[in-house]
This record gives C-alpha cells, sequence and structure tokens, in this order.
C-alpha cells in the first residue's frame, strides 16, 4: 500500500529543506538516520493520532546541497531556524533514529523547552567503547540488510537487486551524496560526541528509548547507559527486531504513539 504525503519546501539558511508530513494532530518533527534508503512510510503507523513532520538532512534526501555544514552544530541551528519558520501553534514532539537520534539527543539538550516528548530509537552518538557500534566500513555491502534488519526480508527491498540497472545507479547516486554529507557532519569527532552523556542530564523531558535486541548495527546493551543518564527516561526494547525496529516491527509504533499521548 502506497503512502501519501504532503509536501512542504522551506529555504533555511539558504539550503533547500523539504518536509514531507502525514496526518493529523499533534506535530511530531522525525529526524531520521544517516541514509534515507528505508523511506519515511513508517509513518503512517502514527498518522493517524499526530501530524509526523519529516524533514530531509540538508545535503540528503529530497533536501538540497549544504556544503557549508562542518559539524553537528551546523544541523542544530539549522533545525532550530526550520522551527521558527514551520511556526507551529504547540511545541511539538521529537523523535530521532540513528544518526538523527544523536541530533535529536543534542537538539533537545539545548533546547529542551521547544519540544513535548522525545523518542529516541536506537540512537547513535553515545560511542561507548564497553559497548561499540559496528564499524560501517567494516560491512560487505551484500552484508548490510542482514545488519539493518534481524530479519533481513525486511531491508532487501531497500536495496538493488540487480533487475533494474536505473535503480541501482541512482540508488548509488544517493549513497554518495548522503555518504558525503554524513561524513562532514561527522568530521569533528566520528558518529557521536565525547560529551553526549553529559549532554543527556539537560534534558528533562519524558523521553522513551526504544531499541531493537538483534540489532547489530548499535548494540541494544547500550540502551540502559542512556536510561540511566536520562532524568524521566522510559525503555522499550523490541524483541526479534534489529535496527530498523521501526519497519521491522510495525507494532512499536502503537507503542510510541501510546507514550506520545500520554
Amino acid at each position: 500500500m502506497s503512502v501519501t504525503f504532503e509536501t512542504m519546501e522551506y529555504e533555511i539558511g539558504g539550503v533547500k529543506t523539504v518536509v514531507k508530513a502525514i496526518g493529523t494532530g499533534k506535530p511530531v518533527l522525525f529526524l531520521h538516520g544517516a541514509a534515507t534508503l528505508e523511506g519515511f512510510d513508517f509513518a503512517a503507523g502514527l498518522a493517524d493520532r499526530f501530524r509526523v513532520l519529516l524533514p530531509s538532512h540538508p545535503g540528503m534526501g529530497f533536501s538540497g546541497p549544504a556544503p557549508h555544514v562542518s559539524g553537528m552544530a551546523d544541523l542544530l541551528v539549522h533545525y532550530l531556524n526550520l522551527l521558527d519558520a514551520l511556526d507551529l501553534s504547540e511545541a511539538p514532539h521529537l523523535m530521532g533514529f540513528s544518526m538523527g537520534g544523536w541530533m535529536a539527543t543534542e537538539l533537545a539538550a539545548v533546547a529542551r523547552e521547544r519540544f513535548d516528548r522525545v523518542v529516541l530509537v536506537a540512537p547513535a552518538g553515545l560511542n561507548d567503547p564497553a559497548h561499540p557500534a559496528t564499524p560501517l566500513g567494516a560491512i560487505a555491502p551484500q552484508d548490510f540488510p542482514g545488519y539493518l534488519a534481524h530479519d533481513p526480508a525486511v531491508a532487501l527491498p531497500y536495496f538493488p537487486d540487480g533487475s533494474d540497472p536505473g535503480f541501482a545507479a541512482a540508488f548509488g547516486a544517493d549513497r554518495a551524496r548522503e555518504g558525503e554529507a554524513v561524513g562532514r557532519m561527522c568530521a569533528p569527532f566520528g558518529m557521536g560526541h565525547p560529551n553526549l552523556r553529559r549532554m543527556l542530564a539537560r534534558i528533562t523531558n519524558p523521553t522513551l528509548v526504544v531499541w531493537g535486541e538483534e540489532d547489530r548495527l548499535l548494540p541494544a546493551s547500550q540502551a540502559p547507559l542512556w536510561c540511566d543518564a536520562l532524568p524521566s527516561a522510559t525503555l522499550l526494547r523490541v524483541p526479534g527486531a534489529g535496527h530498523l525496529v521501526l519497519q521491522e516491527n510495525p507494532g512499536t509504533l502503537t507503542k510510541i504513539g501510546d507514550f506520545l499521548a500520554a
């Protein structure tokens, strides 16, 4: 079943910023991960109760190039400016996945008053040596589906299978473009910040940490570290799901929606 989105476009600091939107109700700002290959169709699982706002990061997805971005601080300013442009009538909930979870963490730490509740789905950024992430460079291309989902069949449709050369070429170009943007974002400290755990103490918003127990990219053993450092955290562990927990276990979105509606 195809999912229909509204498309909005803003000029934020000279960057064409495209926001997909779906649903009605209290707004939820969702920040995606280090690639957009899985798309935003998952948001239909929240659209019955919320208006989900799905921007593409500068230089990624549907948004335009942003060669000035040289670290996470540039993205924080970008999203604060986008919030101003959206001119919402109430503080939105904030939700981030993977790299977007790291982004949402820093955003909530510096501007917690701009948001209501926070959801962090398999967030990157903590970089605890006792619970290491899998280096992306160590994963062979053909093995990526098995790292993204516990059941590789969930992730396989997002990758070229050799039957459509046009899709394969576009896929490669998109990943190269997004990889370059992520590289500049991560240039200062890698995929995270050495003081991120200190920042968590500022997030007094009620926060839900969601993690697939079979995550092979960011281990679920990190989840208690996040919850211990967050002042008002609840942990939702999802059995039998990997990194793409929202796609692999869509029922998770009902539980996230219940948390946001509380």
